[in-house]
């Protein structure tokens, strides 16, 4: 798997986004958020995790349509990124 520093990876067999801070050849070292707020660095087998599918969400107030009737666009033209 080509993952990079910055990546979002969730493992194989499921659980929450996981976010990779460091790659060698065959590990990858990801760091998350527990429940509870405390941080977590572990280092897992590349064969174990895959990317995880991130959905751009708009923010609610860009939804819908101006007055004129165009899409509004964010101002960087990316939403909030949310994994699915």
């Amino acid at each position: 798997m080509d993952v990079k520093p910055g990546d979002v990876v969730v493992l194989k067999s499921g659980g929450q986004a996981l976010t990779v801070a460091e790659v060698n050849d065959k590990d990858a070292e990801c760091v998350w958020i527990g429940d509870n707020g405390d941080l977590f660095r572990e280092t897992l087998p590349l064969v174990v995790l895959e990317r995880a599918e991130i959905e751009l969400v708009e923010d609610e107030e860009t939804e819908g349509e101006h007055e004129s009737g165009d899409e509004e666009e964010d101002d960087d033209g990316e939403g909030e990124r949310h994994i699915a």
